[in-house]
């Protein structure tokens, strides 16, 4: 064969292995042809709130809500994973991430204020509908959300996000004491929970893998964490996650009357909501997907991939596609 007809050949077969992978169906897009992830923000009530967002706004939203005391960067291997099929959007809460820090002074930080602001977040952008995606702070700001606009939401993934007090044990009783007393001591006695060690314990705790869990991840929040005035924030947000607790009943009763389709991916190393936080979804949901899996807090850190190839057939077999 001459060199020319090789060369032709060659330039053939790159074409074919660049060209995109094509389908008749409709709900089925090229990998990677909406996968980008734009960083963009918009201002709430006068809060500008940072988000992360990608795939095809026609497509069925998944709403990421982060916990503590990361943002919306928790998501970050996540959203390439399901972009092609899904509509992701990931917002910071004010305080956190790249969102606006607003003063204590203008902004009470309070879980009923965020809630209220995401609610905001969602119509701003446009979203009627959605499934919630809920960890850790996520999840009692999510529940807020689905309580009082059960209509919108399409299904849960929880993943170590508590309802239930079962999932208040140890670590929660120098919390407790906090919100029984509000004194000085018991406030400062939870500063110890806002300093690197405590971040990096938060990623490491319970995975037996650690060589997985990126540094950038912590670093990133620890950063953060340590602006001035950042510490008060948290510190208020430690104290109000009381009234949580107290609407523990009206989340249970929004689990059994409306029966959102729920996906449990729980971490059950995770010493902040063990295990024994996951189990008491049972009682109150019927279309229930139950994982126990062997990592912590923040799973996915080492189990991204995983949560992603459940989340995609818990979605499909609900409609949500």
């Amino acid at each position: 064969m001459s060199l020319s007809k090789r060369y032709a050949i060659a330039l053939l077969l790159l074409g074919l292995i660049g060209a995109p992978i094509t389908s008749n169906a409709s709900n089925v897009r090229p990998v990677g042809a909406t996968s980008a992830i734009h960083y963009r923000t918009v201002n709430v009530d006068g809060v500008d709130m940072f988000y992360r967002e990608a795939g095809n706004p026609r497509a069925p939203t998944i709403l990421l809500l982060h916990g503590f005391p990361t943002s919306s960067q928790m998501f970050r291997n996540l959203i390439p994973l399901l972009a092609d099929r899904y509509h992701l959007v990931a917002p910071d809460y004010p305080g956190f991430g790249q969102s606006a820090m607003p003063s204590r002074d203008t902004f009470s930080y309070t879980f009923d204020n965020i809630a209220l602001l995401v609610d905001h977040f969602t119509q701003a952008l446009g979203l009627s509908t959605y499934a919630l995606y809920v960890m850790d702070y996520g999840a009692p700001v999510g529940y807020r959300l689905a309580s009082s606009h059960p209509e919108r939401v399409t299904a849960l993934v929880v993943q170590n996000g508590n309802a239930y007090e079962e999932g208040l044990r140890d670590f929660w009783i120098p919390l407790k004491q906090y919100w029984a007393d509000n004194a000085p001591a018991s406030r400062n006695a939870l500063r110890a929970f806002l300093t690197l060690g405590a971040t990096i314990w938060q990623y490491t705790s319970g995975v037996p893998d650690v060589t997985l869990v990126s540094p950038d991840a912590w670093t990133t929040d620890q950063y953060l964490l340590d602006r001035p005035g950042n510490d008060e924030i948290q510190l208020d947000l430690f104290y109000d996650y009381r009234t949580n607790v107290a609407l523990y009943p009206t989340w249970h009763a929004y689990f059994r009357d409306d029966q959102p389709p729920t996906l449990i991916v729980w971490g059950k190393n995770d010493p902040i909501f063990p295990a024994e936080g996951a189990e008491p979804f049972k009682r109150d949901l019927k279309n229930l997907e139950f994982h126990l899996l062997d990592t912590g807090h923040f799973a996915l850190e080492t189990n991204g991939a995983e949560i992603a190839r459940l989340m995609r057939r818990f979605l499909e077999r609900n409609g949500v596609h």
